[in-house]
C-alpha cells in the first residue's frame, strides 16, 4: 500500500474529459497532495470549482503552473506550444511537464523550445476517451486497463519518466513507451483513420439527396450508430489532431484508398473469395482486442435491452 502520494502538487491545465477524470482518478487513489486546475473559459472553471474538482481554481495557466511538481496540459495539441511558452516562467525546478494529446510529434517540437532547464518534458498519450466532453463527463475509471503510451525525448530524464509512468501506472492504466513519430504512425491508422472514415460516412449520410435526415436517424443500423457515436467526438480537437498528424495520416489514407479500391473490384467482378478471406482476416482482429480485454464480449456492443411487452391477444393462428 502507498503510504506517500507520488506527487505533492498536480495541476491540470484543460479540465475536459481526460483533465477532469484525471483530477477524480488521482484523487480516489490519493495520488497528490492537492490538486490546482484551470480552464479557458469562466463557467467551465466555476463548474470545476462546484464539482470540487481540484483543491484550487485558478484563471490563468501560468498560476496553475506555479510551484506544481508534476503539470499536465489537457488542451488540443494545436494549442500545448502556446500554453507551454505562457507557463514556462512559472515552472519549479525538476517539474515534469506532460500533456495527454493524440499527437506527439508535433507537441514535442512545439513544446521542447519552451521547457527550462531543469524541468523534465515527456510527453504522454492516454488511448483512452469517450464522445463526451467537459468537466462533467469525466470518471476515475476512464483509464482502466487502457493504454497510456509516453514518448520521451531521448534526452529525457528517465527517472522522470519512471515516476510519469507510476502516476499512469497508479490511474490504472498499461504503460507503454514509444519514439513520437512511431508512435503518431501506429495511431494514425488505429485511431485517426477510422475517426476521419466515420466523421466521413456521417457527412455523407446527411447530405445523400435521396435519403431523408428523417430515414438516417430512423433505420440507422448498428455499424452506422457506432460510426455517429465516433463522429460525436470533439470536433477542435479532432481538427487539431488531422492537421498535426497530417503527414502519417495521409500515409494511411494512401494505404486505406489502395485496399479499398481492391474491394470495389472485388464486389464489381464478383469476387466473393476476395471479400471472405478479408473478412476472415478482420474477424480475427477483433477477436484478437476482446481477448486482451481491451474491448467486452458482450452481445449487440453491451447496450441495455428492455424486456419485450406481452403478446397482445388475440393474435394471428389463434382461434
Amino acid at each position: 500500500m502507498r503510504n506517500e502520494p507520488l506527487f505533492n502538487r498536480l495541476a491540470l491545465i484543460g479540465t475536459g474529459l481526460i483533465g477532469s477524470s484525471i483530477a477524480r482518478a488521482a484523487r480516489a487513489q490519493g495520488l497528490v497532495r492537492s490538486i490546482v486546475a484551470t480552464a479557458r473559459s469562466g463557467a467551465t472553471r466555476a463548474r470545476v470549482a462546484q464539482l470540487g474538482l481540484a483543491d484550487q481554481v485558478v484563471d490563468t495557466s501560468a498560476a496553475a503552473g506555479d510551484g506544481a511538481d508534476l503539470v499536465i496540459l489537457c488542451v488540443p495539441v494545436g494549442q500545448c506550444g502556446q500554453v507551454a511558452a505562457e507557463i514556462a516562467p512559472h515552472l519549479a525546478a525538476g517539474a515534469i511537464l506532460s500533456d495527454v494529446g493524440s499527437v506527439k510529434g508535433s507537441v514535442v517540437r512545439d513544446v521542447s523550445p519552451h521547457v527550462p532547464d531543469g524541468v523534465h518534458f515527456v510527453p504522454a498519450h492516454p488511448v483512452a476517451g469517450t464522445e463526451h466532453s467537459g468537466p462533467d463527463a469525466g470518471f476515475a475509471e476512464l483509464f482502466f486497463n487502457r493504454w497510456c503510451i509516453l514518448t520521451p525525448p531521448e534526452d529525457t530524464d528517465p527517472i522522470a519518466a519512471k515516476r510519469l509512468a507510476a502516476f499512469w501506472s497508479a490511474l490504472g492504466a498499461n504503460v507503454e513507451f514509444m519514439a513520437p513519430d512511431h508512435h503518431d504512425l501506429v495511431l494514425a491508422i488505429t485511431s485517426h483513420v477510422p475517426h476521419l472514415i466515420a466523421y466521413t460516412i456521417v457527412g455523407t449520410a446527411d447530405e445523400l439527396g435521396r435519403v431523408t435526415r428523417s430515414e438516417v436517424l430512423k433505420f440507422s443500423a448498428g455499424g452506422f450508430r457506432d460510426f455517429t457515436r465516433i463522429a460525436a467526438s470533439d470536433p477542435t480537437m479532432w481538427r487539431d489532431v488531422f492537421l498535426a498528424n497530417r503527414d502519417a495520416v495521409l500515409e494511411m489514407l494512401g494505404t486505406f484508398s489502395e485496399d479499398l479500391s481492391k474491394l470495389t473490384r472485388a464486389i464489381r467482378r464478383g469476387d466473393g473469395d476476395t471479400l471472405f478471406e478479408l473478412f476472415n482476416r478482420t474477424r480475427a482482429i477483433r477477436r484478437g482486442i476482446v481477448s486482451i480485454g481491451q474491448d467486452a464480449e458482450a452481445p449487440d456492443f453491451g447496450r441495455p435491452h428492455e424486456r419485450l411487452p406481452p403478446v397482445p391477444r388475440p393474435y394471428v393462428g389463434e382461434d
